[in-house]
């Protein structure tokens, strides 16, 4: 780990939402960093917080929505604290998003070249006199075919894959210094979708970038990160780099989205984490995961456990790593001891 200040950190950070019965949280005491020129991948199960996070850092949540409690700094700068103005300065030219469903984040009444070339210019990044070379130079870095004559399609004239380098090519169309990429391969087939991180790969480190990675796909992660932080229940459960959580995972439920993944012996069936991710609001006391995990003791229903480290930049949220609980008292819950 470099000993350069960061240049995203992400602090405590807490964004609720208003319901009938309360403020209910969707991202719950939220904490990491990112380095310059660091992929770090966010990945969990859909439900787990992972796109509100990133809306979050854009200062992009919508009304019942709201950042309760913590800080956001960026190159030394608490976005929360910034005005709308200064804020709309940072979004794209700074921090860009690439959002996941390319096919609603596109304007479906403008061409794609429409849509680039405003992007240029609102954030001043292109002339009128330049804006059309600049909106060409933009989609064949993307590696879009025939790019003189695709700016004139509509998104709906472009395949999945296609719409996806667009909004790549959008996001870059600033030279921000880090691009949040969520869900960049949903919905593609495997073949694209190698493509389209190849790609992302490619111009970070042509580009210099620094690159939040959101996705629920393990095998994305391994292939693209530095490093990883697993989310559960609006909580980062388990974090550290790639290879190390991998190899060592510390936490059960990185244990269990581990080897729930394909690759076992031919007619094995896959293991499934029982259960599903529980609704925000609807959490369990103690540990979000203790319904689901075959290691759950009593401490794990007490309290949410705090972060433990297990290794070198690499920690857990388990009472498995507490050194106040001994092996003998870590019996099975009383739930459990009724089955």
């Amino acid at each position: 780990m470099t000993d350069r200040a960061p240049l995203l950190s992400v602090e405590c950070l807490t964004t609720v939402f208003e319901a009938p019965s309360g403020s209910v949280p969707a991202v719950d005491d939220v904490s990491f960093e990112i380095h310059h020129g660091e992929t770090l991948g966010l990945v969990g199960e859909s439900g787990s917080g992972k796109s509100v996070t990133a809306l979050s850092i854009m200062r992009l949540v919508q009304p019942p929505g709201r950042i309760s409690a913590g800080r956001i700094r960026f190159k030394g700068r608490d976005l929360l604290e910034l005005s709308e103005r200064d804020m709309h300065r940072v979004r794209g030219t700074d921090i860009a998003l690439i959002f996941q469903e390319p096919m609603t984040a596109l304007n479906p009444v403008f061409t794609i070249g429409d849509q680039l070339r405003e992007t240029l210019l609102v954030h001043g990044r292109a002339t009128r006199s330049d804006v059309q070379a600049q909106t060409v130079a933009l989609l064949e870095a993307v590696r879009i075919p025939d790019a003189a004559s695709r700016i004139r399609d509509y998104p709906h004239q472009l395949s999945g894959g296609m719409r996806q380098r667009v909004l790549i090519a959008m996001g870059l169309a600033c030279h921000p210094s880090l691009v949040i990429a969520d869900e960049p391969t949903t919905a593609l087939d495997v073949t694209i979708q190698a493509e389209i991180l190849d790609l992302l790969r490619e111009k970070k480190a042509l580009l210099g970038l620094s690159l939040l990675l959101i996705t629920h796909d393990l095998g994305v992660i391994a292939g693209t990160a530095d490093r990883v932080a697993v989310m559960y229940g609006g909580r980062i459960v388990e974090a550290g780099p790639v290879r190390d959580v991998f190899r060592r995972p510390q936490h059960p439920y990185t244990r269990g989205l581990l080897a729930s993944m394909p690759g076992g012996s031919p007619g094995q069936r896959l293991r499934a984490i029982e259960g599903s991710v529980p609704r925000p609001g609807a959490l369990p006391p103690g540990c979000a995961f203790n319904p689901r995990c075959p290691d759950r003791f009593d401490l794990c229903t007490s309290a949410p456990p705090a972060d433990y480290r297990v290794g070198e930049d690499h920690t857990a949220k388990c009472f498995l790593h507490d050194n106040a609980t001994t092996p003998d008292s870590r019996t099975p819950s009383t739930a459990d001891a009724r089955r």
